[in-house]
């Protein structure tokens, strides 16, 4: 099992990264600022515009330690990868079933675990709320995602699971309003909106499902997959398909409930966004260094997985889930058995 070693945030834009013997340093205006060892370190999320320096890089490379950047406002730009770890045995089949029909049956259990495990949340959240929330509008709602959960079993393609996708999508979107349970003003939802976010809600998923993104990608190399060839995400350049595949088995047990989390305890309120020309919303520095925080101490939080019975501390859960994949593909287990809450 992969031992959870410390992820390092750089959240102002104008930190830069360079190296001195063994330690990764954080600088500002040329002045040194911390100063950690790379041993304790093993991924490094960089929100900053300045970068880091090519011994930096070097170092990172020959220690798999993970290097992504990010526009300040949350947005994925690129990562740097080292040599490919893993069996090229395992690559090889991994694009054969990604070309093959089998692939659907990978990508049905993707949305399997999306739709169930949004049905769940939804289900723990009326019952933990019923007196706060519309219990007929999530009623409502879980009968369309059960109607979902049974049709994504039978589809016959890649397009009816698209469109399955999207009817559940929609319908576990009309309780958030519901969700938010103090400052329902600022965190009103009005639908999802990606690029740009246009709400403070939409900001928080769109933050944290770049962060999740990371950790999955981050998993996927790490046991020698391709984490650029999904199996419901087709390819596209630039795009990692199958880390977009994994994210969507964690989106609302990871992100959505730690957002809902945030929102309601009063931890995030209008004072860390901020509104751009173009309608976009976005967290300011002091909004991410507070979703940062928290997301640093909720990686931390043990819960049993359900098929290996064991517990797993929560942001080592993709790095099991790509595990089991691998498995899958070698053909080690008969089929892919996807996280469900």
């Amino acid at each position: 099992m992969k031992k959870l070693l410390n992820t390092l945030y750089l959240t102002q834009e104008d930190f830069y990264l360079t190296r001195e013997r063994d330690n990764i340093v954080i600088k500002q205006d040329g002045k040194v600022l911390n100063r950690f060892p790379y041993r304790i370190i093993d991924g490094i999320v960089c929100f900053s515009y300045l970068g880091a320096s090519p011994s930096l890089i070097e170092l990172c490379a020959e220690n798999q330690i993970n290097l992504s950047f990010h526009t300040p406002q949350g947005r994925f730009c690129g990562r740097f990868v080292g040599p490919t770890n893993g069996n090229v045995l395992l690559r090889r089949q991994h694009y054969r079933l990604a070309d093959d029909v089998e692939s659907l049956d990978f990508a049905k259990r993707f949305m399997l675990a999306k739709i169930s495990n949004s049905r769940k949340y939804l289900l723990r959240f009326k019952r933990d709320h019923r007196d706060r929330v519309d219990v007929k509008l999530f009623e409502e709602i879980d009968n369309e995602l059960v109607w979902a959960l049974e049709n994504v079993q039978v589809a016959q393609d890649k397009e009816m699971l698209l469109g399955i996708e999207g009817q559940a999508a929609n319908q576990y979107f009309r309780a958030f309003n519901d969700m938010v349970l103090s400052d329902k003003e600022t965190f009103r939802f009005n639908g999802r909106s990606r690029r740009p976010p246009l709400d403070c809600l939409n900001a928080l998923m769109s933050f944290g499902y770049s962060l999740l993104t990371y950790e999955c990608q981050s998993a996927l190399e790490a046991v020698g997959l391709d984490s650029y060839v999904g199996f419901y995400h087709t390819d596209r350049p630039g795009r990692a398909g199958l880390a977009l595949d994994l994210v969507e088995e964690f989106r609302s047990f990871i992100v959505d409930r730690f957002v809902f989390s945030l929102v309601n305890r009063g931890q995030l309120t209008a004072k860390h966004f901020e509104i751009k020309e173009n309608g976009s919303v976005l967290l300011t520095e002091k909004g991410r260094a507070v979703f940062i925080e928290n997301w640093q101490k909720r990686k931390h939080t043990e819960v049993e997985h359900p098929f290996i019975k064991e517990k797993v501390k929560l942001m080592l859960l993709p790095y099991v889930q790509a595990q089991l994949l691998a498995k899958a593909i070698r053909g080690d287990l008969d089929a892919y058995p996807p996280f469900l809450v």
